[in-house]
């Protein structure tokens, strides 16, 4: 079973080869607009947005994705036992205690986020609270307090903002040459070309989540194992997961850009379970995840 700290190295090196091939499509979305409207301006603007997104992302994504979720501090009397298990859980993985967060929502689910371990928080649902036993919640907690320590979070909140960059651009792609005025067909020059351009365009958002879904369910695979090692108690996550996917109701406001950071997908635990949407999956199947974790028993 993996340990917590095995795949930090390789976990930080899948960080910056994502952020490159985001960056490397957001250039060749900005390529491929400024050749279509003839203006090389928009390429230097895409790969400026590009270099600037991607720091802003890595420096404030604890932030961006806190307030996404509409989670509030968990400082009140009623949250003491649960901070005393962040931070008790926190000492066992050799982490420094995470900013906790309750987010109101019947659901049960929870996220971990953050640029690194000095600036990470956690947040879990009110209903996971209801729901979950001792066990139980240690097992969920473990668990985000092992994405924390194989540094998952930078790659999520990376992507995030950049799939939405990439989407932006694609979007105003879309309008301006549709609504670009008289002077449109005469843009681009080589029709092939053309067709080229506009339909990289179109499909790069597609590539772009396809990019952002590539290491999810296997990272969420790797932080069961690591959180089931931090408890010692596997059980206690299985049992959790039993519970989460025998939930049917999706989050109150779910947000595709940030699906894939939660333990479970928002949007329903069987969310997209058949045909060709499996290819979309934030998540491993919860069945498949429990059988990670304790087999047959």
């Amino acid at each position: 079973m993996a340990t917590l700290y095995t795949h930090q190295t390789e976990n930080s090196a899948k960080t910056w080869v994502l952020m490159g091939v985001f960056l490397a499509v957001v250039v060749a979305v900005g390529w491929a607009v400024s050749w279509y409207f003839h203006n090389p301006g928009l390429l230097i603007f895409a790969i400026i947005f590009a270099f600037a997104m991607n720091i802003g992302s890595y420096w404030f994504s604890d932030k961006l994705v806190i307030a996404m979720a509409g989670a509030t501090p968990a400082d009140g009397p009623e949250y003491i036992e649960l901070n005393r298990i962040v931070e008790n859980l926190s000492i066992t993985a050799g982490l420094p205690k995470p900013n906790v967060y309750i987010i109101d929502d019947q659901a049960p689910n929870a996220f971990a986020t953050g640029r690194n371990a000095t600036h990470a928080a956690v947040a879990v649902t009110t209903g996971l609270l209801a729901m979950m036993n001792k066990q139980e919640l240690e097992g969920v907690l473990a668990h985000e307090l092992s994405h924390i320590g194989n540094r998952d979070m930078v790659v999520s909140t990376v992507a995030v903002v950049l799939v939405g960059i990439i989407t932006l651009v694609a979007d105003f792609f879309l309008r301006a040459s549709l609504f670009g005025g008289d002077d449109r067909e005469e843009r681009g020059g080589n029709p092939l070309l053309t067709i080229l351009a506009i339909a990289f365009v179109v499909l790069s958002p597609i590539l772009a989540t396809m990019l952002q879904l590539a290491i999810s369910r296997k990272r969420e695979f790797l932080a069961d194992a690591s959180g089931a090692l931090l408890t010692r108690y596997p059980e206690g996550l299985a049992s959790a997961l039993a519970k989460i996917g025998a939930y049917a109701e999706p989050m109150e406001h779910p947000n595709n850009a940030t699906a894939h950071l939660y333990i479970s997908n928002p949007f329903g635990a069987h969310a997209a379970m058949s045909g060709i949407s499996k290819l979309f999956m934030t998540h491993p199947p919860i069945e498949d995840r429990i059988n990670a974790l304790v087999g047959d028993k």
